[in-house]
């Protein structure tokens, strides 16, 4: 009885470890881009956007989903992947007022993509 005991409480003491790990990994993988985005952001904001910018984007995005894709869904990555494709499509072709909006749902994604799978109530319940 006490060992079962003992080892409920160490399994979900690992648990509790990996999903603090698991939090910390994903807030920092998306912060990192959400900054590099908002950089994207302000070039595309002043017309000065070459499409090489939109690259850098997508190429640091391709980097982190190598990670990602063991704590989210392929849908939510490959629905980033598409909105940076659009946006590089439209800088490249001076769409800079489109190319903002696309920008911004990247954003909006990067802050929206991690809340989805914390710890919380609202995720639980």
């Amino acid at each position: 009885m006490v060992r079962s005991f003992i080892s409920a409480i160490i399994v979900i003491a690992i648990l509790f470890s990996i999903s603090i790990g698991e939090q910390y990994l994903l807030r920092k993988n998306f912060g990192e881009f959400k900054e590099s985005a908002v950089c994207v952001y302000k070039k595309i904001e002043d017309e000065t956007a070459v499409k090489e910018d939109v690259l850098s984007l997508q190429k640091q995005w391709l980097q982190k989903k190598e990670t990602l894709h063991l704590f989210i869904p392929h849908n939510d990555i490959k629905e980033v992947e598409l909105w940076i494709a659009e946006a590089c499509t439209l800088v490249e072709n001076k769409e800079f007022l489109d190319a903002l909006a696309k920008i911004d749902v990247v954003i909006e994604l990067s802050e929206q993509i991690p809340k989805m799978y914390t710890f919380a109530p609202q995720n639980i319940f």
